[in-house]
């Protein structure tokens, strides 16, 4: 018996008899309940009894089980499309989708199966019977014979009109659809049991409108995209399959479409795949051919130029890789030309079909070549039907071409190796030394070794082992071995004789390739050696100058200096000693992958640096003054010359640096021997470098070689000139008087007393000054780059608009584009639109109409200006033509009013006059006697009668006519009588032919009409009377339309920015096509209606809204034609609302609108290319042409695509999630949208649900989503960094020759998208050596117009983008990708890796890595501001902050990175400054500037508590040191934000004029710009070093929310805690101590010059997050802040309970950087936690309980009186936890006693042993820092002590210590939030955009709703 319920109407039209079956539901329920369901599907009986009428109800088809949404959705859409239309077909679908459901998962056992099963179930058991008396036919089979065929015949009749007609191009979709379900249903009715099985065939035909651009494989559907010649020459390209193997070779029924239908069925890769590769490979054939020159001799020669193109673009990497690796490359072609394209073809195919189901691999791109190399081996052995020499049978696939064979056998086993890698990392919180990440398995393939893998692979082969060497024991399927003992491939490439290797051989992991990333700031040195040897070096010979007092350059040849100079190459040795031995050290994990050439040269290098580290100290040491002198020609500048053996010495050891010097100025030379095969090339670079596949060949050109060399001789000079100026030589005279005095009677007990020349002096003196030296190359690189970046702006002349004498008739069309964007964006209002749109109808010839809003009050200033003018009509006319708008305005105003008072008077007198009139006027001013002839005084008067003309004429009224005639009237007689000099003769024109009793001039009699009016309704004449309206009465300045600044701001940017330089525009047809990509997690979409109406104790964001963006809303209301929101919601405008509110937050909708406007742009500029006349173009834009709007639409469809990566939407589709809801209203929103999503489907395999991964991608289709494409994937796609996984799953969706990165916070304009024509086009020309592969662009931050901090966020962020970017594109050659709107050349970057990298937590920056892979990879990076894209930036302290911890974080990876090395190891010297100081060289001088000041201040704490600096200052009567205040002058420098502000200044200057960057600079500063910056840099280097050290880093979520929010004490306190306000308050105890100490000798002024920055910078660390928190000030917030701070940190933790609920889960999360570090780490935090301990030394000997005594053992003391303190809390303690319950009176008596006992000591002390009250404060001042350095080293130790007592008091010792600093923190603010005039101030300072724009943010501040 069958397990499935078949019905079993024949499909023809006669009567069976009724058969028994088993029901399917026999499984699921009882079998008398399965009966009723069967029953008319068994029997096919027409019943027209029933239990009721039959009710219409759609049953859901959106939310489905995953495991049966894919097989099920499409029959169950179909029902509900027929519910009202065929009820009994809705059922009979329903029925299918139930039956497969059972069928997929008999035992429920999927997620959600049951509860989806028993829904239907219960609604088929409901509709069997009433569906019945709705059928039309006698059976239910003819019932859905009867809808199939009408369906069908609706196809027939239509399909040819689907390109013209909407309408009905919806209809035959939904016809198409619903009749390929009911085909299918049918065949199962019809074809028995073994239909189902069969269901995947069928499936196909289903899904006949399932294609993405070209529908290739639906030749039925004549879409326009398909008429295209290059898209039909590129399929007849693709379907050239003559000469290909016969199809019965591969088990296929009939011959081979096309060539993709043959690599499938020879490789065995996915169907959906090959489908998604042909369109692909078919699109970017088409988009090069058409920029071929067509040649008429021949039509095949576009097509070989075009496959040429593309296979060099393709296979550039692969042929470099066999190159490199000295294999030969196996795409071979034959001679034949025809042939040749067809292998060609075939050849680029099989990489993408690679390349598109690789998955996770694509970021291997050599493993991919690896592949490729074998596949395409194989596809030529089976092309030219090549023998194998093993086993006589024709050469084959060694995995053959069954169903997801590729998938299984190649992809599957490596992913595997991935995936088990990534779970070593235990999510990036694993030393890197412990895992492969994808960078080490993918160098792997750059050796040799790789090949040993063997091709079918051996999977027992090393590199797949992924655990340790006893644990590593794999199983070899057994398929493998005999595919390769049965193929015996001879790859001769391969080098391997499969039957010989040691498949016993237990394999081993091979740990690290090339490169281990280690935990150690030494990798700074290592990468940019170099760099750090030149600025030792350069200290060195600047010290041992000022020593010798050299005042002159010659003086440093002089022998005795010139020797002590040249000892700096001892130390050059030894940091050479030390680089090699760090080379060792860091790679010695990387050594079973490293070559044994490699291995030599390390070993080499050591051996040569330890014989020099000997041999110069020795020779120097040796003949040391001992010189061999030469005298010189007589008068010569040299003099005597001598040289000592040491001199030669260093000349020989100077000459390994000849041949890199001589080389550094070819650059030419030194690419070619990089990359050349030659053996004595390999050698040469070998022994400067590792050599590595990338890296080699990156050198620029002689240019730009030059250019930046000279921009860094520049910034070098200054910076040692200064240096030596002003920090070193000052040094060297108090160094000596130090050095001189001998001070023996010290303040403390000197533990090293025999130390000569008071060393610790000069070391505390000293090294602020060593610190700041290594620091302030970063601030003259500022500087220089301010300098240099203006001068580029000036030259190339940024914010510069040149006037045009002509209106180009397609620019008119396109600003009045832009200028209605303006409008449905509501930036303007439909005033601002009239007076912003310039007239398309061309009624007057020779004048330029510009829009009113340029020519706004001309008017009425010419009116004024000839009113008042005395003089000549020459000198008038010449005043008036020197505006050239005042002109323009004039001329068109006189030509207006003839044009309609033409039209207007139809009089035949009338009309006389009016022309006497007309020419009078032009009479006079012909003969310049106007102002003769006319008195201008009555002006005025005239223009506002016109004014009243002109708005009876608006209105049309035809009660008005009479009106109108007296209007006339009125203007008749006060030209004639008033103005004209010679009016009589006017009037002596109508008197003669007037009667009596005839009507006066104008009025209408005996049935005429002498004025039109109304008059008609003419577009052009009701245009002009609104324009002319409107420039007789508009009074705004230019400057202030529009009035919204957003607005002003693109408009201003539009038109600076077509006078810069950039390429020519091509055709629409002829340009570069491409793909914008944005990844999306689970960011918000669109904002609900209950999102925008919940305030959550804040205000709600759709009043938020309304108050900062008060005339967008104002203007978003007249659109809508309501008052209020009250109306609209009123009116179930919703989601015009939701809309309106979305497209000003940071959401998705808001940059898919943006990125749409690219689409909109190429439809709007291929419309304005053809070559029909202008009105065709006006009627195409105005009204709907479908067959033209069908052809512009695939023609856009050719040239951009954009795909959005929503990884959640299939997860959020099966959980109902709304924002699933929100992205499908997107894609029914814009139809050329695309999705695509990690779909996570459950597969029932042995009754158990396993998990299948798919990438999917899907499209909008009459308001459904419908999947495209769905290609499976080897296993989860996430196991890496997040955001570039998601963005790699999509990218094989992307189609073009460029792609765009978008982030989902990004915004794009429509002007700005017009000009991506002319950018692509950079593409095609070289920048230096080569053409870019990155073509960077400009951003603006739109979310800097409310806060304080949003403003400084966004001109920091302007100062990049601009200024900074420009100087790193040119002259540096150093710019890489920073997570903004790059364009990629997208070829370039699929063939090598990808447009990120993705390994855990290395690759946490990771858009940043793909500008270092792309570099590295020889590619070239541009910059190019004429185009700029919307971002989107945090606006609040918290938010910003995380943001920087998280770009800190991402950076200190950076520094650990292969890549960052490689750059700085393989980079010339300049080049590699320009790379250190524009990356990581930011974060480690901020690092190091902090640092500096607590070096400084340590020690002077040293100098002053050991007397030392009393005995200075007294004995020797040392005054301050200049050095000293250079230093911190140089370190605030930083701290302040000057680094980011000069570049701003500059910057803005360009754009806006200086006096207006001046006044904004100005103000930023006294709204606290310097608090903020300085408060950054502490965020800056506490992540950026910790980081380093301990790792922990992470992806941080700022949130994107809109709304200024309050953020609690607690809040604060868990975010600043350890990163400013210990270390602030660390700074703070420094201060008081050193003021405290050096009071008696000191004078207070020097100590205020010295330490005020220091000051400025503890107290903004401290307080600066509760100055920048709205409502930081507010009573009753600091109240509930109170309350909740003590709330948290009582409250005890555990498992499950959050940081933010309890202090214990925060402070052990806190130290979860300590948890995962190494031993040296935790030494490293051991030995600085050290310092505490210093207060404590210093202090105790300054007690007067110590009676002046120097005795160590006071110190001894000190640590007993500590201990009893500890031992007293512990006491208490204990006597809490013993008594406190049950014996409470007992618990008081112990407190007590230990009181007094503690006052009778202190008591005593003070009496015998003379303790004072500064003694106790002195004590708490030591003891204080001792604790939290005790607490610091138990952290460090945790492993040890956590399971003894010692720990538990840390616990309670830090919590005390944690309530103690945040009592001290809040008291301050407490008492101003007492002054109400600190929160005012506060508000003021922290929204003062928000009041100059003259928002209402108070009633924001307070929380509350108004009424609205």
């Amino acid at each position: 018996m069958s397990n499935e319920i078949v019905p079993v109407d024949p499909i023809i039209e006669e009567e069976s008899k009724p058969q028994k079956q088993s029901s399917a539901f026999s499984h699921g329920r009882g079998e008398d309940e399965s009966k009723g369901v069967t029953k008319s599907l068994t029997y096919g009986e027409c019943s027209s009894s029933g239990s009721g009428g039959y009710v219409s109800e759609v049953f859901n088809s959106e939310r489905l089980p995953p495991t049966l949404a894919s097989e099920i959705q499409r029959f169950l859409r179909v029902a509900n499309m027929l519910e009202w239309k065929a009820p009994r077909v809705a059922y009979l679908c329903r029925f299918h989708a139930f039956e497969i459901a059972h069928n997929l998962d008999r035992n429920s056992t999927g997620r959600g199966v049951r509860q989806f099963k028993t829904l239907l179930l219960e609604r088929l058991e409901r509709d069997e019977e009433t569906t019945k008396t709705t059928r039309q036919e006698q059976s239910d089979l003819r019932e859905l014979k009867r809808v199939y065929d009408e369906n069908r015949r609706y196809i027939n009749q239509h399909a040819g009109a689907f390109d013209f007609e909407n309408s009905h191009g919806e209809k035959l979709i939904d016809a198409c659809i619903i009749a390929s379900v009911l085909y299918e249903v049918l065949k199962t009715v019809t074809a028995g049991p073994q239909a189902l099985a069969d269901r995947d065939s069928i499936q196909a035909k289903s899904e006949l409108f399932a294609y993405n651009i070209l529908p290739l494989d639906h030749g039925g559907i004549q879409q326009a995209i398909m008429k295209f010649p290059e898209i039909k020459a590129a399929i007849a390209v693709v379907r050239n399959v003559r000469g290909l193997p016969s199809a019965q070779n591969f088990q296929k029924r009939g011959g081979f479409l096309d060539l993709f239908e043959f690599l499938q069925y020879s490789f065995g890769f996915q169907k959906e795949n090959v489908a998604n590769q042909k369109e692909h490979l078919v699109l970017l054939l088409a988009n090069v051919l058409i920029r071929q020159p067509q040649k008429q001799s021949s039509t095949l020669k576009p097509v070989d130029t075009a496959t040429d193109d593309l296979m060099r673009k393709f296979f550039k990497n692969y042929t470099n890789w066999c190159k490199f690796l000295g294999r030969k490359s196996n795409i071979r072609l034959p001679y034949v030309k025809q042939d040749a394209q067809q292998y060609k073809i075939l050849y680029i195919g099989l990489y993408l079909l690679i390349w598109g189901e690789a998955a996770n691999l694509r970021f291997m791109p050599e493993c991919l070549c690896y592949i490729f190399h074998h596949m395409a081996y194989e596809l030529h052995g089976m092309l030219t039907g090549a023998v194998s020499m093993t086993t006589g049978d024709t050469v084959m696939p060694a995995y053959g071409g069954s169903y997801e064979s590729f998938l299984s056998n190649v992809v599957t086993p490596i992913y595997k190796v991935i995936y088990e890698e990534a779970e070593k990392s235990k999510s990036g919180t694993a030393d890197h030394s412990t895992w492969r990440n994808y960078d080490d398995l993918n160098e792997f393939f750059w050796s040799p070794d790789c090949f040993q893998i063997g091709w079918p692979m051996r999977l027992e082969h090393d590199f797949f082992c992924t655990k340790s060497p006893k644990k590593c024991k794999l199983k070899i399927p057994k398929t493998a071995k005999e595919k390769r003992k049965g193929k015996g491939i001879e790859d001769e490439e391969q080098g391997l004789n499969e039957e010989n290797l040691e498949e016993k051989r237990e394999p081993k992991w091979l740990g690290k390739t090339n490169f281990v990333e280690i935990r150690s700031f030494w990798q700074i040195f290592r990468s940019f050696d170099r760099m750090w040897s030149f600025f030792i070096l350069s200290l060195q010979a600047m010290i041992i100058m000022a020593c010798h007092d050299v005042g002159s350059p010659l003086q440093v040849l002089e022998a005795v200096i010139l020797e002590d100079i040249m000892s700096i190459f001892i130390t050059s040795a030894l940091l050479k000693l030390i680089q090699a031995i760090l080379d060792i050290t860091f790679t010695w994990k990387a050594r079973n992958t490293m070559d044994l050439s490699q291995k030599r040269r390390q070993v080499l290098r050591l051996a040569i640096a330890v014989i020099w580290t000997i041999v110069l100290p020795v020779i120097y040491a040796h003949s040391r003054r001992k010189y061999t002198c030469y005298s010189t020609q007589y008068g010569s500048w040299l003099g005597e010359w001598c040289y000592s053996s040491y001199m030669v010495a260093v000349v020989i050891y100077l000459m390994t640096n000849a041949v890199d010097l001589v080389l550094f100025f070819v650059p030419a030379v030194s690419k070619y021997i990089e990359i050349s095969n030659w053996r004595i090339c390999r050698m040469i670079s070998r022994w400067i470098q590792p050599r590595l596949y990338v890296g080699r060949g990156m050198q620029e050109t002689q240019v730009s070689l030059f250019k930046y060399t000279f921009f860094w001789i520049l910034v070098l000079s200054t910076k040692l000139l200064f240096s030596y100026t002003f920090e070193i030589k000052p040094l060297i005279a108090p160094t000596r008087l130090i050095m001189k005095i001998g001070v023996k009677a010290y303040d403390w007990h000197e533990l090293f007393p025999e130390v000569r020349s008071n060393a610790g002096a000069i070391v505390a003196v000293w090294a602020p000054i060593i610190v700041v030296y290594f620091m302030d190359t970063q601030i003259w690189y500022s500087v220089y780059c301010t300098v240099f970046g203006g001068l580029y702006g000036i030259l190339h002349h940024l914010g510069e608009v040149s006037k045009s004498e002509v209106l180009d008739q397609k620019f008119v069309l396109v600003w009045n584009q832009i200028i209605s964007t303006f409008r449905s964006e509501d930036l303007i209002s439909n005033r601002e639109m009239d007076l912003m749109i310039i007239p398309t109808s061309g009624l007057f010839s020779g004048i330029i109409r510009w829009p009113i809003f340029l020519l706004a009050n001309k008017f009425s200033t010419a009116v004024r200006i000839a009113r008042d003018f005395v003089g000549k009509d020459e000198k008038l006319f010449r005043k008036i033509r020197k505006d050239e708008y005042m002109y323009f305005a004039l001329k068109e105003c006189y030509e207006s009013v003839k044009y309609i008072l033409e039209i207007l008077i139809v009089g035949d007198v009338e009309k006389r006059v009016i022309s006497s009139i007309i020419n009078e006027i032009e009479g006079s001013i012909k003969d310049s006697s106007f102002l003769k002839d006319f008195k201008m005084s009555e002006l005025p008067a005239l223009q506002a009668k016109f004014v009243e003309l002109l708005e009876l004429l608006v209105e049309g009224d035809e009660n008005q006519y009479g009106k109108v005639v007296e209007v006339l009237q009125d203007i008749f007689e006060l030209v004639t009588n008033d103005m004209m000099a010679n009016g009589h003769r006017i009037l002596d024109l109508i008197e003669p032919s007037q009667d009596l009793f005839e009507p006066q001039l104008f009025e209408s009699a005996a049935g005429k009409t002498s004025v039109y009016f109304p008059l008609p309704d003419d577009g052009p004449l009701n245009e002009q009377i609104k324009r002319v309206h409107l420039l007789l009465t508009v009074k705004d300045k230019a400057m202030d339309i529009p009035e919204n600044l957003e607005a002003r701001r693109r408009i201003s940017f539009f038109a600076t920015s077509l006078f810069m330089d950039m390429p020519s525009a091509p055709e629409v047809r002829s340009m570069l096509s491409f793909s914008v990509i944005t990844p999306h997690y689970m960011e918000d979409i669109n904002f609900s209606m209950k999102e925008l109406q919940s305030s959550k104790g804040q205000v709600s964001i759709i009043f938020y809204m309304q108050k900062i963006f008060p005339d967008e809303w104002k203007n978003f209301l007249e659109r809508m034609g309501y008052q209020n929101l009250n109306e609209l919601i009123d009116d179930s405008k919703e989601e015009e609302i939701r809309n309106w509110a979305s497209f000003r937050g940071q959401t998705l909708s808001r940059t898919v609108r943006g990125m749409m406007y690219y689409r909109e742009a190429f439809k709007l500029q291929a419309l304005l290319e053809r070559p029909e006349n202008k009105d065709i173009l006006e009627d195409a834009i105005e009204r709907s042409n479908p067959k033209l709007s069908a052809e512009l639409d695939a023609l856009a469809d050719m040239k951009f695509t954009y795909v959005i990566s929503c990884q959640m939407f299939g997860s959020q589709k099966a959980s109902g999630d709304p924002r699933a809801e929100d992205i499908k209203d997107l894609m029914r929103r814009y139809p050329a949208l695309r999705v695509a999503y990690i779909e996570e489907k459950e597969e029932i395999v042995g009754d158990k649900p396993q998990k299948v991964y798919s990438s999917v991608l899907a499209k909008a289709v009459n308001n459904f989503d419908q999947v495209i494409y769905r290609i499976k994937l080897p296993g989860p796609p996430i196991i890496g960094e997040g955001k570039p996984e998601n963005q790699n799953h999509a990218i094989i969706f992307t189609r073009g020759e460029a792609l765009q990165t978008i982030d989902m916070n990004q915004d794009n304009y429509l002007e700005e998208a017009l000009k991506v024509r002319n950018l692509l086009q950079e593409f095609l020309q070289n920048h230096g050596r080569r053409p870019p592969t990155i073509l960077g662009l400009r951003e603006h931050v739109f979310t800097g117009s409310v806060s304080s901090l949003a403003w400084f966020m966004s001109y920091q962020e302007t100062s990049f983008v601009t200024i900074g970017q420009r100087l790193l594109a040119n002259p540096l050659r150093v710019r890489f990708h920073y997570g903004h709107p790059d364009i990629f050349d997208r070829v370039f970057h699929i063939t090598r890796g990808g447009i990120s990298k993705a390994s855990k937590t290395i690759n946490l920056s990771e858009d940043v890595f793909a500008g270092f892979n792309s570099t590295l990879r020889r590619g070239c990076i541009t910059y190019h501001e004429y185009l700029q894209v919307g971002k989107g930036r945090d606006v609040g302290l918290n938010q910003i902050s995380k943001f920087e911890a998280k770009v800190a974080n991402g950076n200190s990876e950076q520094t650990l990175s292969r890549d960052i090395h490689r750059l700085g190891r393989q980079f010339d010297f300049f080049r590699m400054l320009s790379c250190y100081f524009t990356t990581i060289g930011f974060y480690f001088s901020s690092m190091i500037s902090v640092i500096g000041i607590y070096v400084f201040l340590y020690g002077q704490l040293y100098l002053v508590l050991s007397g030392l600096q009393k005995a200075l200052l007294v004995k020797a009567r040392m005054q301050n040191i200049e050095s000293l205040e250079t230093a911190l002058a140089s370190q605030s420098f930083i701290q302040l934000g000057l680094l980011t502000g000069l570049p701003m200044v500059m910057e803005i200057g360009l754009e806006r004029g200086f006096l207006t960057a001046l006044k904004d600079f100005v103000l930023m500063q006294l709204q606290l710009a310097a608090v903020f910056f300085t408060f950054s840099l502490g965020t800056k280097t506490h992540y950026y070093g910790r980081t380093i050290m301990h790792g922990g880093a992470k992806y941080i979520p700022t949130g994107r929310k809109v709304v200024v929010f309050h953020a609690s004490f607690t809040q604060n306190y868990r975010l600043y805690s350890r990163s400013h306000f210990v270390k602030g308050f660390e700074l703070l105890l420094l201060l008081v101590v050193y003021d405290l100490f050096r009071r008696s000798y000191q004078s207070s002024m020097a100590y205020v010059l010295i330490t005020y920055s220091v000051w400025f910078m503890t107290i903004t660390w401290l307080f600066a997050p509760f100055l920048f928190n709205p409502s930081g000030f507010d009573w009753d917030k600091i109240v509930d802040d109170w309350k909740g701070w003590n709330k948290w940190i009582k409250e005890q933790g555990g498992i499950g309970i959050q940081q933010d609920k309890s202090w214990h889960s925060w402070w052990n999360d806190e130290q979860a950087h300590l948890r995962r570090s190494g031993y040296g780490a935790r030494l490293f935090e051991i030995l600085l936690s050290l310092r505490f301990f210093l207060y404590q030394y210093g202090l105790v000997y300054h007690l007067d309980i110590s009676q002046q005594s120097k005795n160590f053992l006071v110190y001894v003391l000190s640590w007993v009186v500590i201990l009893a303190v500890f031992f007293t809390v512990k006491a208490v303690n204990l006597g809490r936890q013993l008594f406190s319950a049950n014996y409470h009176l007992m618990y008081r008596f112990f407190k007590a006693f230990l009181f007094l006992s503690v006052l009778s000591v202190v008591i005593t002390l003070s009496y015998i042993c003379e303790l004072s009250l500064k003694d106790v404060i002195v004590c708490s001042l030591a003891f204080l820092p001792t604790g939290w350095g005790l607490i610091l080293v138990a952290q460090a130790v945790r492993p040890l002590i956590e399971n003894t007592g010692f720990w538990q008091f840390t616990e309670v010792l830090a919590q005390a210590y944690d309530y103690g600093m945040g009592s001290v923190l809040f008291a301050p603010i407490a008492i101003l939030a007492w002054l109400p005039i600190i929160s005012a101030f506060q508000t003021r300072f922290l929204f003062n955009q928000a009041f100059n724009r003259h928002l209402q943010i108070q009633p924001i501040l307070a929380g509350k709703k108004k009424q609205r």
